[in-house]
């Protein structure tokens, strides 16, 4: 039997190298669809480096992280799941300056809204449906903010879903699917990636309900619920002074803050576009936006 050479890909994330050696061309290509847009030169010093191996007979998948214990993973599904989770808590620690949340991020002329929701409320679908519309791509789920500039580092791995999008917003040609999740790489993405840092214009606080018969609306939210709202998306809030809840409060009195409860993806994307381009636009950003009933979609 001859040996297959190793393949390495080494990546770029908010300024720190982390380089992943895999055993075979199997799950090289499919962490190039996952990471490809952060792909930087392999003679770079890594940071963080990793080691992948696919067992071909049980179609499974073991990951080494230098210095940690190995994780095994049984369908390319869970291989992505658990490198995703072990890559996102040790870039972290590398960068614990960074207030990391729980956020999809994109941008739109120059400036970036936050989509900020626990997981299930339709961050990756909003997302991708306002790539429809003028945004640009930083993140689908993972938005640090650096505190001294309240700019954002793009974390662009490829944009994730659990199911189809609706009808007015098809998938492309080219989709991982795994046996869990869709994953759309970045170079098929019907807008740019922004590659990066860009400073918050607003955040919005996602509420999914796909069964509310009522106008989608945009509403104000208080500084005080925003900050509440924000410090709960926290991932590292301990990294930091008073707990991360100050800078959950620095944060949002910095910036406009909203909620919407999102009926429906095109009226969703429609009240957020609006939103975006009274910002770009330097007129008062609205109290309150409202879109008429929904459509069947």
């Amino acid at each position: 039997m001859v040996a297959t050479a190793a393949k390495v890909l080494t990546l770029r994330i908010f300024d720190r190298v982390v380089k992943i050696t895999c055993r075979s061309a199997i799950e090289f290509d499919l962490l190039v669809d996952i990471y490809g847009a952060m792909q930087c030169a392999n003679s770079m010093s890594p940071d963080l480096e990793y080691t992948v191996t696919r067992d071909k007979e049980r179609d499974s998948y073991t990951i080494l992280r230098r210095g940690g214990a190995p994780q095994a993973a049984h369908d390319d599904g869970e291989f992505i799941f658990l490198l995703e989770k072990d890559l996102t808590i040790e870039l972290q620690h590398l960068r614990y300056d960074l207030y990391f949340i729980h956020a999809a991020a994109l941008e739109f002329d120059g400036k970036v809204i936050l989509l900020v929701a626990p997981s299930g409320q339709g961050k990756s679908t909003t997302a991708w449906g306002l790539l429809h519309h003028g945004f640009r791509y930083l993140s689908d789920e993972l938005a640090p903010v650096d505190l001294q500039t309240l700019a954002i580092y793009p974390y662009a791995h490829a944009l994730c879903l659990k199911n189809e999008p609706p009808r007015p917003y098809p998938l492309p040609s080219r989709v991982l699917r795994t046996c869990r999740t869709l994953h759309v790489p970045a170079t098929s993405l019907p807008s740019e990636t922004v590659m990066a840092p860009a400073p918050i214009a607003a955040i919005v606080f996602l509420e999914y309900s796909p069964d509310e018969q009522s106008t989608v609306r945009l509403v104000s939210v208080s500084k005080g619920e925003a900050a509440a709202r924000l410090f709960s998306q926290a991932l590292n809030p301990l990294a930091h002074s008073d707990d991360g809840l100050g800078a959950a409060a620095a944060i949002v009195c910095q910036t406009d803050c909203y909620r919407i409860r999102s009926v429906a993806l095109d009226s969703t994307c429609h009240l957020l576009t609006e939103l975006l381009l009274h910002s770009s636009s330097h007129s008062p950003c609205p109290k309150d936006l409202q879109c008429g009933q929904p459509s069947a979609d």
